[in-house]
């Protein structure tokens, strides 16, 4: 999946695959996650925001199924 490099001190790039509804979200530290059944709509959202890292935290770590990979 591409990613997007983006403009976070903790977030390095976010990716989105829309046939899986998959968010993919590398981190600075190194560490990769996948959220499943994202919509779209959320994905651009994410890429809208003032802060990707807050905007991870409040409307899609505890929303959504991951895996660490």
């Amino acid at each position: 999946m591409d990613r997007i490099p983006v403009q976070s001190t903790n977030v390095a790039e976010v990716g989105y695959d829309p046939e899986t509804m998959t968010l993919e979200v590398a981190f600075h530290n190194g560490t990769l996650y996948q959220y499943f059944d994202v919509p779209e709509v959320m994905f651009q959202e994410l890429l809208r925001s003032d802060s990707v890292g807050k905007f991870l935290n409040t409307q899609i770590k505890n929303s959504y199924r991951y895996a660490k990979l």
